[in-house]
């Protein structure tokens, strides 16, 4: 299906059209974004509807390497999100990008198309390529267009995911070398490399090598450092994309590649997995009530949340998968909610220290609701999405780990802690400063946010209906790995 291919290119195309038309006429950049994201996700649907399709083009013959795409349930999930999340990451920072605007929209689009290239691979080449092509545009966002502490911050970010990114490498070499042994030609598809017959000790290293590339983009305990500086250093519309759609595709590496092909070690290694995902919910909440600064405290909360998706995944029990899917979505909505929040704020008062803010609902009553709502939102209040991701987690992961999922419950009891602590620090108290409330355009998008939230929360079958393909075959490998 030829077509699948587009929602690749398109973004390329459309970025470098709104980068040229950016330097001739001021503020189409905004315009020509933002609208061919939208058609982006109405094509989306289109091909969604029309069921799950697939798309292999020779491309390097000699190495057996195709430009094969997969667009089933999952992917389309999460393009969706990713496209959504993107048109809010252009919403956000409509007025807030002053140099280079041509090349920031370029830069954007060029993230989207590297993302929705990821969720899209069906090969691990062509997804190892994807998985760099989204790097470099993202490291530019910070670097350009952060704050003061930008160098710093895209340095770090580059260097852990580059450094990582080379394990999944050997990792991905290893496999197709593996299949040349056994079948007589190399093949980095998918679909191929998991009927390889591998040995059990060779298993564990390829799934360690995968594992922690996902890991750092997770990010999990103790490969989480680079996550604050880049959160709180990067514009707010690389804030959105970073908490909303980057950290998720760590969590479907996990899904498409290592629990499918690894089932056995990534069972052997789960005790290991589920407790680091128990340290990253703990740490990650106790140092978001630490913080001072308002996207480092989001940013920190992310790592708390993520870790509640390692604990469901490598639970290996098919509600806690469930739960891990609904999280990825919840989580991707609610933070990159959060983070606009911020960003509108610091645009206001120039700064996103919680002591420099306080009393501001009673200035700005509108931007005081949304963001408690997406506080409650994010500490996992029933009827919003979060509290299903989490419900169900804790519920499987407890069939198989009692004590760590124990444990793990605390991090929600912190998580409302440091969630109505960061509430109360800006928005409530003697008024510091006076702020403008939300104008009609930020009303609406924050709005929207706060209609995907309930809805999600109360309609959360559609997000298992479309993921029901993807965690049945997860669980029909797990019971031939281990009857």
């Amino acid at each position: 299906m030829v077509a699948l291919s587009f929602l690749i290119w398109l973004p390329l195309i459309f970025g470098v059209f709104a980068w040229i038309s950016e330097n001739k006429f001021k503020s189409s950049g905004n315009w020509i974004t933002l609208i061919s994201l939208s058609g982006l996700l109405i094509f989306s649907i289109y091909l969604g509807i029309n069921g799950t399709s697939s798309l292999s083009w020779e491309w390097f013959a000699r190495f057996n390497i195709h430009f094969a795409l997969l667009f089933d349930g999952l992917a389309l999930l999460l393009v969706i999100l990713t496209i959504a999340l993107a048109m809010l990451a252009v919403l956000v920072s409509w007025n807030d990008i002053e140099k280079h605007r041509g090349f920031f929209h370029f830069n954007l689009m060029f993230s989207v198309a590297g993302i929705i290239g990821v969720f899209l691979a069906a090969d691990l080449f062509l997804f190892f390529l994807f998985w760099e092509v989204m790097l470099l545009p993202m490291t530019a966002l910070i670097l350009i267009w952060g704050h003061e502490g930008r160098r710093y911050a895209a340095l770090k970010f580059f260097i852990f995911t580059q450094v990582s990114s080379l394990l999944m490498l050997v990792a991905i070499i290893a496999l197709a070398l593996y299949h040349q042994d056994q079948t007589g030609e190399l093949s980095f598809n998918l679909g191929q490399l998991q009927q390889l017959v591998i040995p059990e000790n060779m298993q564990f290293w390829l799934m360690l090598g995968f594992f922690i590339a996902f890991a750092v983009k997770l990010p999990m305990v103790p490969f989480h450092s680079w996550l604050p500086d880049a959160h709180t250093q990067a514009p707010t519309a690389g804030s959105v994309l970073l908490a909303g759609i980057l950290l998720k595709t760590g969590a479907y590496g996990l899904i498409r590649i290592v629990l499918p092909l690894f089932p056995s070690a990534t069972m052997e290694f789960a005790p290991v997995a589920v407790t680091l995902g128990v340290i990253s919910i703990i740490y990650g909440a106790l140092m978001a009530y630490s913080q001072t600064d308002f996207k480092r405290l989001v940013a920190y909360s992310s790592i708390s949340h993520m870790g509640f998706v390692l604990l469901a995944l490598f639970s290996w029990h098919e509600v806690a998968l469930q739960g891990a899917i609904l999280t990825i979505v919840a989580h991707g909505i609610s933070s990159a909610a959060l983070f606009s929040m911020a960003g509108l704020i610091q645009h206001r008062i120039h700064s996103r220290e919680l002591g420099k803010m306080g009393g501001m609902w009673a200035s700005a009553p509108k931007m005081a609701t949304v963001t408690l709502i997406f506080v409650m939102a994010g500490i996992g209040m029933p009827g919003m999405a979060n509290f299903n991701g989490e419900l169900f987690t804790l519920l499987g992961s407890y069939q198989q780990f009692p004590v760590q999922t124990i444990v793990a419950s605390l991090g929600i009891v912190l998580s409302a802690v440091y969630g109505l602590h960061l509430f109360q620090r800006a928005f409530q108290g003697p008024p510091n400063v006076d702020v403008v409330d939300l104008h009609m355009r930020e009303l609406v998008f924050t709005s929207l946010l706060v209609v995907a939230l309930i809805y999600f929360g109360l309609q959360p079958h559609i997000v298992l209906d479309l993921s029901s393909e993807t965690i049945s075959s997860l669980m029909q490998i797990a019971g031939e790995a281990h009857p």
